[in-house]
């Protein structure tokens, strides 16, 4: 770990270690001997002619190709790698041998008939991609979402003093400035439940020539939509070149990169009111805040957070513009990207973990909320003018303006006394002295507000 250099497998190795099982090298092989495996298994489900007599028994073993893969396993195809210098042909090869020790030697040229290596990763990527997506990035953004909205739920009647454009504004209620990130995140990640993950797989440039002119009779663009769509799981992609078109894929980087913005921004909303002690954070025992100064508690998961969501951008960023573009049928620009794929899920990975520690050491500093409330009486000017408005009373909003605009404090007393000024009934007088910026915040039904 020392001596890796990458922090996502070094410093960081522990928290996106759930992420090895999909994107690592292993994995890729892992997922790229799955499917030449039932892609096998279907052409015997045809039945091609040649492959009629192949044992039920085999077949089902054959199973465990992918389930039980090894290290040893991969080691092989990295093995046979150096001499062919092409690593999907080095995973056929590899299955050739595994079929000549099953004693399925007679039928091993049926591995990755009329293929290309595209086929294959076109495949193997989109699957890995969806599964680690499936369980491992979106459980925990669900997390973040969840813990977000037990904070939105416990602060939902806590007044605090909004700020437009940096300056004191209408009172808000804090739990709902929560909630407002939660139903961000929640809207996307619908779209990115709903997001396609497509596949291609269509031969050497999308047309299925090498199986069209080997077996001519057999609907194969069936086959293939059926093989990717009920077998994988995936959006099967047609007509394509050699390589998929990829603009699903970057429809997701774009979406992921929405939630890591959105992220982005509620890491900085805290990391503010953390610096206007708003919050306090808890300390843990050992820790040490800075090597210089020692009475500092950073706001370092923040931080921590914010920075590797903008790594994790980047990259995502470039996946979603470079892999849609290819020369022609195909270039080899997308293999080496698409090797990085895992990496702004890694960075992901570790900022989502960050802010759900940083969130779990946040400590409300109420007094300090309500002492700038009671610093900012101009934010009720709002309420008195539009109340002023609906009485008719003339130019309501001028005449508070030249009470309000630009003062440096504005007090109760100030308040009350240009509400004692106005010529309106004594009613009215009353009600405008009963508003508060303490008391002036709206109601927050999305949270199930109790009369």
């Amino acid at each position: 770990m020392l001596t890796a250099i990458s922090p996502v497998d070094g410093r960081y190795a522990d928290k996106t270690a759930p992420l090895s099982e999909f994107f690592s090298e292993f994995a890729l092989m892992r997922y790229r001997v799955y499917v030449e495996v039932e892609y096998f298994k279907a052409l015997c489900a045809i039945p091609l002619p040649q492959l009629k007599n192949v044992p039920q028994v085999q077949l089902e073993q054959l199973d465990d190709l992918a389930s039980n893969f090894s290290l040893a396993d991969a080691e092989r195809i990295k093995a046979i790698e150096k001499t062919t210098n092409h690593d999907v042909k080095a995973v056929e090869y590899y299955l050739k041998e595994v079929f000549e020790q099953q004693g399925l030697g007679q039928w091993k040229e049926f591995i990755h008939f009329g293929l290309t290596s595209q086929d294959i990763n076109n495949t193997a990527i989109p699957l890995s991609m969806d599964h680690a997506l499936d369980k491992v990035y979106e459980p925990a953004i669900w997390n973040l979402v969840h813990a977000l909205h037990e904070l939105a739920r416990r602060w939902e009647r806590v007044p605090m003093l909004a700020r437009t454009h940096g300056q004191p504004a209408s009172p808000t209620l804090l739990g709902k400035e929560i909630q407002v990130f939660v139903v961000r995140l929640e809207e996307q990640l619908y779209q990115l439940s709903r997001a396609p993950v497509s596949a291609k797989f269509g031969g050497a440039t999308g047309n299925l020539n090498a199986h069209y002119v080997a077996y001519p009779d057999i609907d194969w663009h069936s086959f293939a939509r059926e093989f990717v769509e009920k077998k994988l799981h995936l959006r099967w992609s047609y007509p394509t070149t050699q390589i998929e078109h990829y603009d699903n894929l970057a429809a997701i980087c774009h979406t992921m990169s929405r939630i890591h913005t959105i992220l982005i921004d509620l890491c900085r909303d805290v990391w503010t009111y953390i610096s206007m002690e708003y919050f306090r954070q808890h300390t843990v025992e050992g820790e040490v805040g800075s090597s210089a100064m020692p009475h500092k508690v950073n706001p370092i998961d923040f931080e921590n957070a914010e920075g590797n969501l903008g790594l994790a951008n980047a990259l995502l960023s470039h996946l979603a513009e470079k892999l849609p573009i290819s020369r022609l049928q195909r270039d080899l620009t997308d293999s080496t990207v698409l090797r990085n794929l895992g990496v702004p899920f890694a960075h992901a990975l570790i900022a989502f973990q960050s802010i759900a520690k940083g969130l779990t050491k946040l400590e409300l500093n109420e007094p300090r909320l309500q002492a700038d409330l009671d610093q900012n009486w101009m934010v009720v000017a709002e309420a008195i003018q539009t109340i002023l408005r609906r009485e008719g009373y003339p130019q309501p909003y001028e005449a508070l303006k030249a009470l309000t605009r630009g003062k440096a404090t504005v007090s109760q007393h100030d308040i009350h006394q240009f509400i004692d000024s106005l010529t309106v009934s004594e009613t009215v007088k009353a009600a405008l002295k009963a508003i508060t910026p303490h008391n002036y915040t709206g109601k927050a039904p999305w949270m199930g507000e109790r009369e």
